[in-house]
């Protein structure tokens, strides 16, 4: 018998319309034979389905499922393709682990831990597998000394939302005098703030996934953008950025960056795939930590889905492992 999945997509953050390129990626390549598939679109005034005929469908959040003139929807998994909140900060996981519905990403704990960057470097860091950016953390509300964290980083830095992703709200900081616009920018993001000190390199990510308890590195991808980092326009822009996969690294960085972030993976505790992003220290060919994103960008050409293809699988395959997988363990807790 067919299974009913739930797609969710959309959110509270500036990502959404990344969220549903994610989702149409992700829809298209689900087997029909296999899975009944329902898009969610999430937004703060509802969670909707939108039927054959245009009909804008609520879910009930009772119990998530769906009220079809036809007869009742309950879901046997979910396929989360929400960037930002509350897909990617554990929010949609706790409520989902409450129902014990499976899903398809990392849970409740894991997301939120990974969601804050300065946490996640805290933990990564005792860890001792790789090197981390020097950093401060600021809090919206508290004071902070700008001497203070000019006597702890040196310039440049790079001033990001600690809640955010798709490099929105971040700033590469040079001069001292650029410092505290590019903070007030970052906290129109976020209530928190990163300030992380730039590690000069080549920005080598690497998609990591778990199917039947085995874990498997995807080929890595180099990063080399026209910008002055990775910016939003950089992610998003087609010719600004150039992607390079498989990433031309030699076979001993290749094995230490899918040892590293194999090791990542596994003491995070994360599930489904999720893509590490790393810099390459140059001269000294030393790997630094940035980030781990639990729901990576899946839009036909993003990282992911051309990491799936350098690996000679095609995403219907992938997905495919990825949901049965999540299928057969069931609930995340």
């Amino acid at each position: 018998m067919k299974k009913n999945i739930a797609l969710l997509a959309g959110g509270y953050s500036g990502e959404y319309t990344i969220s549903i390129k994610t989702a149409h990626t992700i829809e298209q390549h689900l087997d029909e034979q296999l899975y009944n598939t329902y898009k969610i679109i999430i937004t703060r005034d509802g969670w909707w389905y939108t039927a054959a005929d245009n009909t804008q469908i609520a879910i009930d959040k009772n119990d998530f499922s769906l009220p079809l003139p036809d007869g009742r929807v309950v879901f046997d998994a979910v396929f989360i393709a929400i960037h930002g909140t509350p897909g990617e900060d554990g929010r949609i996981q706790g409520y989902l682990d409450m129902l014990q519905i499976p899903y398809t990403s990392c849970n409740a704990i894991v997301s939120a831990l990974t969601f804050n960057k300065s946490y996640c470097n805290k933990v990564v860091k005792a860890l001792d597998i790789v090197n981390i950016a020097n950093s401060v953390h600021l809090i919206k509300g508290e004071s902070f000394s700008m001497g203070a964290i000019l006597d702890t980083l040196r310039l440049p830095v790079f001033v990001k939302p600690n809640e955010s992703g798709s490099s929105l709200g971040v700033s590469k900081v040079k001069k001292v005098e650029d410092l505290l616009p590019a903070i007030d920018k970052a906290f129109s993001e976020d209530k928190q703030v990163l300030i992380e000190e730039f590690i000069e390199g080549r920005e080598l990510t690497i998609g990591v996934y778990k199917i039947d308890g085995i874990l498997h590195t995807l080929p890595a991808t180099e990063i080399v953008s026209n910008n002055e980092f990775f910016d939003y326009e950089a992610k998003y822009t087609p010719g600004v950025t150039s992607e390079i996969t498989p990433a031309n690294i030699s076979s001993t960085i290749k094995q230490q960056l899918e040892k590293k972030a194999e090791y990542i993976y596994r003491h995070l505790n994360c599930r489904g795939v999720v893509r590490m992003d790393f810099i390459l220290q140059q001269p000294s060919n030393k790997l630094y930590f940035l980030e781990v994103n639990t729901m990576p960008g899946q839009s036909e050409n993003s990282i992911v889905p051309q990491q799936v293809r350098a690996a000679g699988m095609d995403l219907k395959e992938f997905y495919g492992a990825l949901l049965a997988d999540t299928l057969r363990i069931g609930c995340n807790f």
